[in-house]
Protein backbone atom coordinates (compact mmCIF):
# COMPACT_ATOMS: atom_id res chain seq x y z
CA UNK A 1 0.00 0.00 0.00
CA UNK A 2 2.86 2.39 0.80
CA UNK A 3 4.39 1.84 -2.65
CA UNK A 4 1.01 2.26 -4.31
CA UNK A 5 0.15 5.54 -2.60
CA UNK A 6 3.64 7.02 -2.76
CA UNK A 7 5.32 9.47 -0.38
CA UNK A 8 2.81 11.83 1.27
CA UNK A 9 0.08 9.97 -0.68
CA UNK A 10 1.36 11.68 -3.84
CA UNK A 11 0.09 8.94 -6.15
CA UNK A 12 -3.28 8.88 -4.40
CA UNK A 13 -3.62 12.58 -5.16
CA UNK A 14 -2.81 11.86 -8.82
CA UNK A 15 -5.53 9.19 -8.94
CA UNK A 16 -8.04 11.64 -7.45
CA UNK A 17 -7.13 14.22 -10.08
CA UNK A 18 -7.80 11.70 -12.83
CA UNK A 19 -11.27 10.99 -11.43
CA UNK A 20 -12.50 14.18 -9.73
CA UNK A 21 -16.05 12.78 -9.38
CA UNK A 22 -14.85 9.76 -7.40
CA UNK A 23 -14.22 9.84 -3.66
CA UNK A 24 -11.18 7.78 -2.64
CA UNK A 25 -10.82 6.64 0.98
CA UNK A 26 -7.83 4.65 2.28
CA UNK A 27 -7.88 2.80 5.59
CA UNK A 28 -5.06 0.40 6.34
CA UNK A 29 -4.75 -1.92 3.35
CA UNK A 30 -8.19 -1.14 1.94
CA UNK A 31 -9.15 1.41 -0.70
CA UNK A 32 -12.81 2.46 -0.98
CA UNK A 33 -14.15 4.18 -4.09
CA UNK A 34 -17.51 5.89 -4.23
CA UNK A 35 -19.31 7.98 -6.83
CA UNK A 36 -20.86 7.45 -10.23
CA UNK A 37 -20.68 3.81 -11.28
CA UNK A 38 -18.92 4.42 -14.60
CA UNK A 39 -16.26 6.58 -12.95
CA UNK A 40 -15.83 4.16 -10.04
CA UNK A 41 -15.37 1.22 -12.42
CA UNK A 42 -12.73 3.17 -14.35
CA UNK A 43 -10.93 4.17 -11.13
CA UNK A 44 -11.01 0.59 -9.88
CA UNK A 45 -9.49 -0.70 -13.11
CA UNK A 46 -6.72 1.89 -12.80
CA UNK A 47 -5.97 0.94 -9.18
CA UNK A 48 -5.86 -2.76 -10.09
CA UNK A 49 -3.37 -2.07 -12.89
CA UNK A 50 -1.20 0.05 -10.60
CA UNK A 51 -1.25 -2.72 -7.98
CA UNK A 52 -0.07 -5.19 -10.62
CA UNK A 53 2.80 -2.87 -11.51
CA UNK A 54 3.81 -2.74 -7.84
CA UNK A 55 3.67 -6.54 -7.62
CA UNK A 56 5.92 -6.73 -10.69
CA UNK A 57 8.51 -4.63 -8.86
CA UNK A 58 7.93 -1.46 -10.87
CA UNK A 59 8.46 1.85 -9.09
CA UNK A 60 5.46 4.09 -9.58
CA UNK A 61 5.55 7.83 -10.22
CA UNK A 62 2.76 10.24 -11.17
CA UNK A 63 3.79 9.70 -14.81
CA UNK A 64 2.84 6.01 -14.68
CA UNK A 65 -0.47 6.85 -13.00
CA UNK A 66 -1.40 9.49 -15.58
CA UNK A 67 -0.22 7.36 -18.51
CA UNK A 68 -2.14 4.31 -17.29
CA UNK A 69 -5.29 6.42 -16.91
CA UNK A 70 -4.96 7.72 -20.48
CA UNK A 71 -4.41 4.20 -21.84
CA UNK A 72 -7.51 2.90 -20.08
CA UNK A 73 -9.52 5.92 -21.17
CA UNK A 74 -8.77 5.04 -24.78
CA UNK A 75 -9.26 1.27 -24.36
CA UNK A 76 -10.89 -0.24 -21.27
CA UNK A 77 -9.60 -3.70 -22.26
CA UNK A 78 -5.96 -2.59 -22.37
CA UNK A 79 -3.47 -3.58 -19.69
CA UNK A 80 -1.05 -0.75 -18.77
CA UNK A 81 0.84 -3.10 -16.44
CA UNK A 82 1.79 -5.23 -19.46
CA UNK A 83 2.15 -2.34 -21.88
CA UNK A 84 4.49 -0.31 -19.64
CA UNK A 85 6.03 -3.12 -17.64
CA UNK A 86 8.77 -4.37 -19.95
CA UNK A 87 12.22 -3.10 -18.99
CA UNK A 88 14.69 -2.34 -21.79
CA UNK A 89 17.86 -2.28 -19.68
CA UNK A 90 18.56 -2.39 -15.96
CA UNK A 91 21.55 -0.57 -14.52
CA UNK A 92 22.47 -0.16 -10.85
CA UNK A 93 19.05 -1.40 -9.79
CA UNK A 94 17.19 1.08 -12.01
CA UNK A 95 15.13 -0.19 -14.93
CA UNK A 96 14.65 1.87 -18.07
CA UNK A 97 11.23 1.22 -19.59
CA UNK A 98 8.63 3.10 -21.65
CA UNK A 99 6.28 5.13 -19.47
CA UNK A 100 3.55 6.04 -21.97
CA UNK A 101 1.71 4.35 -24.83
CA UNK A 102 3.48 6.63 -27.31
CA UNK A 103 6.87 5.66 -25.92
CA UNK A 104 5.94 1.96 -26.12
CA UNK A 105 5.02 2.34 -29.80
CA UNK A 106 8.32 4.16 -30.37
CA UNK A 107 10.34 1.38 -28.71
CA UNK A 108 8.45 -1.31 -30.66
CA UNK A 109 9.13 0.57 -33.90
CA UNK A 110 12.87 0.49 -33.15
CA UNK A 111 12.65 -3.30 -32.81
CA UNK A 112 10.72 -3.69 -36.07
CA UNK A 113 12.47 -1.23 -38.41
CA UNK A 114 15.99 -0.46 -39.57
CA UNK A 115 15.62 3.34 -39.48
CA UNK A 116 13.32 5.09 -37.01
CA UNK A 117 12.70 8.80 -36.62
CA UNK A 118 11.59 9.85 -33.15
CA UNK A 119 10.01 13.29 -33.42
CA UNK A 120 8.50 15.08 -30.46
CA UNK A 121 8.84 17.86 -27.88
CA UNK A 122 11.31 18.07 -25.03
CA UNK A 123 10.97 15.53 -22.25
CA UNK A 124 9.36 12.72 -24.24
CA UNK A 125 12.34 10.37 -23.85
CA UNK A 126 13.25 10.26 -27.55
CA UNK A 127 17.02 10.12 -27.06
CA UNK A 128 16.97 8.34 -23.70
CA UNK A 129 14.94 5.40 -24.98
CA UNK A 130 16.95 5.21 -28.20
CA UNK A 131 20.16 4.97 -26.17
CA UNK A 132 18.58 2.34 -23.94
CA UNK A 133 17.79 0.24 -27.02
CA UNK A 134 21.37 0.76 -28.23
CA UNK A 135 22.79 -0.48 -24.92
CA UNK A 136 20.38 -3.42 -24.99
CA UNK A 137 21.48 -4.36 -28.53
CA UNK A 138 25.14 -4.20 -27.50
CA UNK A 139 24.57 -6.34 -24.40
CA UNK A 140 22.70 -8.92 -26.48
CA UNK A 141 25.57 -8.88 -29.04
CA UNK A 142 23.13 -7.87 -31.79
CA UNK A 143 25.62 -5.14 -32.79
CA UNK A 144 29.36 -4.71 -32.31
CA UNK A 145 29.38 -1.03 -31.40
CA UNK A 146 27.26 1.99 -30.55
CA UNK A 147 27.72 5.28 -32.36
CA UNK A 148 26.15 8.40 -30.86
CA UNK A 149 26.28 11.65 -32.78
CA UNK A 150 24.72 15.09 -32.89
CA UNK A 151 25.36 18.30 -34.86
CA UNK A 152 27.58 20.83 -33.08
CA UNK A 153 25.14 23.75 -33.19
CA UNK A 154 24.78 25.94 -30.12
CA UNK A 155 21.34 26.97 -28.87
CA UNK A 156 21.77 30.66 -29.52
CA UNK A 157 24.79 31.35 -27.26
CA UNK A 158 28.07 32.45 -28.78
CA UNK A 159 30.69 30.22 -27.18
CA UNK A 160 33.63 31.78 -29.00
CA UNK A 161 36.97 30.00 -29.19
CA UNK A 162 36.88 27.30 -26.55
CA UNK A 163 40.22 26.31 -24.99
CA UNK A 164 41.78 22.88 -25.13
CA UNK A 165 42.09 20.13 -27.71
CA UNK A 166 39.53 19.36 -30.40
CA UNK A 167 37.95 16.81 -28.06
CA UNK A 168 37.70 19.43 -25.32
CA UNK A 169 35.99 21.83 -27.74
CA UNK A 170 33.28 19.42 -28.89
CA UNK A 171 32.63 17.68 -25.55
CA UNK A 172 30.16 20.35 -24.30
CA UNK A 173 27.92 19.61 -27.28
CA UNK A 174 28.01 15.86 -26.57
CA UNK A 175 27.70 16.00 -22.78
CA UNK A 176 23.99 14.96 -22.73
CA UNK A 177 24.91 11.73 -24.51
CA UNK A 178 27.69 10.96 -22.01
CA UNK A 179 25.30 11.64 -19.12
CA UNK A 180 22.73 9.18 -20.47
CA UNK A 181 25.41 6.53 -21.06
CA UNK A 182 26.62 6.80 -17.47
CA UNK A 183 23.05 6.31 -16.22
CA UNK A 184 22.50 3.14 -18.24
CA UNK A 185 25.89 1.47 -17.79
CA UNK A 186 28.50 1.13 -15.09
CA UNK A 187 30.42 4.45 -15.14
CA UNK A 188 33.67 2.50 -14.75
CA UNK A 189 33.00 0.48 -17.92
CA UNK A 190 31.99 3.39 -20.15
CA UNK A 191 35.52 4.93 -20.45
CA UNK A 192 36.96 1.52 -21.39
CA UNK A 193 34.32 1.00 -24.10
CA UNK A 194 34.98 4.51 -25.38
CA UNK A 195 38.72 3.88 -25.44
CA UNK A 196 38.48 0.72 -27.56
CA UNK A 197 35.83 2.19 -29.88
CA UNK A 198 32.96 -0.07 -28.85
CA UNK A 199 31.11 3.13 -28.00
CA UNK A 200 31.79 6.22 -30.07
CA UNK A 201 30.45 9.68 -29.29
CA UNK A 202 31.24 12.18 -32.03
CA UNK A 203 29.89 15.25 -33.81
CA UNK A 204 27.96 14.70 -37.01
CA UNK A 205 30.78 16.07 -39.17
CA UNK A 206 32.86 12.99 -38.25
CA UNK A 207 30.38 10.70 -40.06
CA UNK A 208 31.19 11.87 -43.58
CA UNK A 209 32.88 9.27 -45.80
CA UNK A 210 32.22 6.34 -43.44
CA UNK A 211 30.23 3.11 -43.82
CA UNK A 212 28.83 1.98 -40.47
CA UNK A 213 28.40 -1.80 -40.35
CA UNK A 214 27.09 -3.86 -37.41
CA UNK A 215 26.35 -0.70 -35.43
CA UNK A 216 23.52 0.92 -33.54
CA UNK A 217 23.63 4.58 -34.56
CA UNK A 218 21.74 7.36 -32.79
CA UNK A 219 21.55 10.88 -34.24
CA UNK A 220 20.38 13.33 -31.57
CA UNK A 221 19.13 16.91 -32.07
CA UNK A 222 18.44 16.11 -35.72
CA UNK A 223 16.36 19.27 -36.12
CA UNK A 224 19.70 21.11 -36.30
CA UNK A 225 20.89 19.23 -39.37
CA UNK A 226 20.65 20.69 -42.85
CA UNK A 227 18.97 18.58 -45.59
CA UNK A 228 22.45 17.85 -46.98
CA UNK A 229 23.72 16.67 -43.58
CA UNK A 230 20.66 14.47 -43.09
CA UNK A 231 21.20 12.81 -46.47
CA UNK A 232 24.88 12.31 -45.68
CA UNK A 233 24.08 10.70 -42.33
CA UNK A 234 21.39 8.33 -43.59
CA UNK A 235 23.61 7.09 -46.40
CA UNK A 236 26.24 5.96 -43.86
CA UNK A 237 24.02 2.93 -43.07
CA UNK A 238 25.87 -0.35 -43.49
CA UNK A 239 25.00 -4.04 -43.17
CA UNK A 240 23.70 -5.27 -39.83
CA UNK A 241 23.14 -1.75 -38.55
CA UNK A 242 20.18 0.13 -37.12
CA UNK A 243 19.61 3.89 -37.01
CA UNK A 244 17.49 6.07 -34.73
CA UNK A 245 17.13 9.78 -35.51
CA UNK A 246 15.63 12.01 -32.81
CA UNK A 247 14.67 15.65 -32.77
CA UNK A 248 12.13 18.35 -31.98
CA UNK A 249 11.12 20.34 -35.06
CA UNK A 250 9.86 23.19 -32.84
CA UNK A 251 13.37 23.88 -31.47
CA UNK A 252 15.51 24.50 -34.54
CA UNK A 253 18.74 26.38 -33.72
CA UNK A 254 20.06 26.64 -37.28
CA UNK A 255 20.95 30.28 -38.06
CA UNK A 256 19.61 30.02 -41.63
CA UNK A 257 18.10 27.47 -43.97
CA UNK A 258 15.67 24.57 -43.59
CA UNK A 259 15.93 21.79 -41.03
CA UNK A 260 16.82 18.42 -42.52
CA UNK A 261 14.42 16.74 -40.09
CA UNK A 262 11.49 18.74 -41.46
CA UNK A 263 12.35 17.83 -45.04
CA UNK A 264 13.11 14.14 -44.56
CA UNK A 265 9.60 13.26 -43.39
CA UNK A 266 8.25 14.36 -46.78
CA UNK A 267 10.91 12.46 -48.71
CA UNK A 268 11.04 9.08 -46.94
CA UNK A 269 7.58 8.71 -45.45
CA UNK A 270 6.53 5.85 -47.79
CA UNK A 271 9.67 3.72 -47.79
CA UNK A 272 9.43 0.31 -46.14
CA UNK A 273 11.60 -0.36 -43.08
CA UNK A 274 11.67 3.37 -42.25
CA UNK A 275 9.29 4.48 -39.52
CA UNK A 276 8.34 7.94 -38.25
CA UNK A 277 7.26 7.89 -34.58
CA UNK A 278 5.58 11.07 -33.37
CA UNK A 279 5.51 11.79 -29.65
CA UNK A 280 3.34 14.50 -28.10
CA UNK A 281 2.98 16.40 -24.85
CA UNK A 282 1.06 13.37 -23.52
CA UNK A 283 4.38 11.46 -23.63
CA UNK A 284 6.36 14.01 -21.60
CA UNK A 285 7.96 12.26 -18.61
CA UNK A 286 9.63 15.24 -16.98
CA UNK A 287 7.91 17.58 -14.54
CA UNK A 288 4.17 17.83 -15.25
CA UNK A 289 4.65 21.51 -16.06
CA UNK A 290 6.78 20.57 -19.07
CA UNK A 291 3.78 19.05 -20.84
CA UNK A 292 1.70 22.16 -20.13
CA UNK A 293 4.53 24.39 -21.37
CA UNK A 294 4.76 22.37 -24.60
CA UNK A 295 0.99 22.65 -25.13
CA UNK A 296 1.04 26.39 -24.40
CA UNK A 297 3.80 27.04 -26.92
CA UNK A 298 2.06 24.86 -29.52
CA UNK A 299 -1.17 26.84 -29.13
CA UNK A 300 0.77 30.11 -29.27
CA UNK A 301 2.51 29.07 -32.49
CA UNK A 302 -0.82 28.04 -34.02
CA UNK A 303 -2.37 31.39 -33.13
CA UNK A 304 0.60 33.31 -34.55
CA UNK A 305 0.44 31.30 -37.77
CA UNK A 306 -3.32 31.91 -38.05
CA UNK A 307 -2.82 35.64 -37.51
CA UNK A 308 -0.16 35.82 -40.20
CA UNK A 309 -2.49 34.11 -42.65
CA UNK A 310 -5.58 36.02 -41.50
CA UNK A 311 -4.89 39.40 -39.81
CA UNK A 312 -8.45 39.53 -38.46
CA UNK A 313 -8.21 36.19 -36.65
CA UNK A 314 -9.41 36.16 -33.02
CA UNK A 315 -7.93 33.44 -30.78
CA UNK A 316 -10.51 31.48 -28.73
CA UNK A 317 -10.18 31.57 -24.96
CA UNK A 318 -9.55 27.87 -24.51
CA UNK A 319 -9.03 26.74 -20.94
CA UNK A 320 -10.45 23.22 -21.26
CA UNK A 321 -7.16 21.55 -20.28
CA UNK A 322 -7.55 22.87 -16.73
CA UNK A 323 -11.21 21.79 -16.26
CA UNK A 324 -10.25 18.58 -14.50
CA UNK A 325 -7.92 20.36 -12.08
CA UNK A 326 -10.60 22.94 -11.25
CA UNK A 327 -13.20 20.24 -10.53
CA UNK A 328 -10.70 18.44 -8.32
CA UNK A 329 -9.86 21.63 -6.41
CA UNK A 330 -13.55 22.43 -5.94
CA UNK A 331 -14.25 18.98 -4.55
CA UNK A 332 -11.29 19.24 -2.16
CA UNK A 333 -12.63 22.54 -0.80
Amino acid sequence: MVRLLGPQDRLLTTIERQFPLVSVLVRGNEISLSGEKFQVDAARKLVEELLQMVRNGQELTPVEVSSSARILEGDRTASPSELLGQAIVTARGKAVRPKTAGQKEYVDAIDENTIVFGIGPAGTGKTYLAMAKAVQALQRKEVERIILTRPAVEAGERLGYLPGTLTDKIDPYLRPLYDALNEMMDPEIVPKLLAVGTIEVAPLAYMRGRTLNNSFIVLDEAQNTTPEQMKMFLTRLGFGSKMVVTGDITQVDLPTGTSGLQVVSRILDRIDDIHFATLTSADVVRHTLVGKIVDAYTKYDQVQLARRENPGYQAPNDRSQNDRDRRYAARRR
